[in-house]
């Protein structure tokens, strides 16, 4: 196991630059997940870390090792990674134990118990080392892939969006292998991703980026509930921004007055709730009310659009709220809503006073 750990990288493709001083660190044995649209640098940054890359400025450390900095490179030979690239990239002329084994030491290709425990680490039958690639499924494919970037023992695994090619249902079933194969294993783990799902459940810790820079790094139970600017809420999912007044440490909103996580202060702000924080009920005179403006049933949940009635600020808000499939309200049905948890922060425009303008 080694800490990955990335000092003001400065990467550029010809006359347009990528990277913008970006710092990372990610501690040994465990995963993190760079998410982010299409390019906005992930992959860039993947290539810096293997070596394929070299950075205009800025270090990169595996373990105690420098092996980028202005006066020192290491080829990607030399850097004891393992990489997994989107398609798997297995060479069809060789059976899986080939396929596994390449790269090693002659002495070493011929280890067919090393193979076996590979393919079991996997997931996969020890007997498939004969078999070939086109006789594999896709996320069969991608699993061999994996048990050839483990067979060299890395210090670092880099996955390179290897799920995105993969149906839906089977993208899980492999995704659930593959961590479980690095668990077992202890690795360091950078995973470039666009899929927030996969984010959240693969990694101990989330990278949101956006035009080469971070705009948060953190567990992903935070950086969910907590984001810190809208580009980073919505980089995880739904989310409803609302604007409020905050006023000793609850705001006032569309959806009555709510707990907000960690504020202090007064003044003009907007909140972020999650759309399953959202829970609708038949109206009561109490709660704030909401019309049905458009819904979506995906089976064992909806999503359900919603226009708040009475907003405070005379705004024509438009909210989501995810509730169980078998609760889906009808457009144009008038619900009742009540946040559950507490909202968060993700702008403050504090209230001064006379005294504070110096009057």
């Amino acid at each position: 196991m080694r800490t990955l750990q990335l000092t003001g990288i400065r990467a550029s493709h010809p006359r347009t630059p990528v990277l913008k001083d970006v710092d990372l660190t990610v501690p040994a044995g465990t995963t993190t997940a760079v998410l982010g649209p299409s390019g906005c640098g992930k992959t860039t940054l993947l290539r810096v870390i293997a070596g394929f890359m070299r950075p205009e400025a800025g270090e990169v450390r595996l373990g105690d090792e420098l092996v980028a900095g202005p006066d020192t490179w290491v080829p990607p030979e030399r850097r004891g990674f393992g990489y997994v690239a989107q398609e798997g990239n297995l060479f069809p002329h060789l059976d899986l134990a080939g396929n596994i084994t390449y790269g090693l030491p002659r002495r070493e290709r011929k280890d067919r118990a090393r193979v076996g425990e590979l393919l079991e680490l996997v997931g996969l039958p020890a007997d498939f080392a004969t078999r070939r690639p086109d006789q594999l499924s896709g996320g069969q494919q991608q699993r061999v892939a994996l048990a050839r970037a483990l067979a060299r023992r890395p210090g670092i695994v880099l996955l390179d969006e290897p799920f995105s090619a993969l149906d839906p249902e089977l993208r899980v079933a492999t995704r659930d292998a593959v961590a479980a194969a690095l668990r077992h294993e202890n690795a360091t783990v950078v995973l470039v991703t666009h899929d927030q799902a996969e984010a959240l459940s693969f990694a101990d810790q989330v990278a949101i980026m956006h035009a080469g820079r971070f705009t948060q790094v953190g567990a992903p139970p935070v950086v969910y509930r907590t984001p810190a600017d809208r580009r980073s809420a919505t980089s995880l999912g739904e989310a409803c921004f609302l604007p409020g007044s905050l006023v000793d440490g609850a705001v006032t909103c569309a959806l009555g007055t709510l707990p907000v996580s960690a504020a202090t202060g007064s003044g003009a702000c907007e909140v972020v709730i999650r759309p399953e924080q959202l829970h609708l009920s038949d109206p009561t005179p109490t709660a704030p009310l909401a019309l049905v403006t458009r819904t979506e049933y995906f089976g064992h949940d909806a999503l359900v659009e919603l226009r708040p009635l009475h907003a405070p600020t005379g705004e024509a808000l438009q909210l989501r709220a995810r509730v169980p499939g078998g609760a889906t309200p009808s457009v144009g049905d008038t619900v009742a809503v009540h946040v559950m948890g507490e909202a968060h922060i993700l702008t403050l425009e504090p209230t001064t006073t006379l005294a504070e303008h110096g009057a």
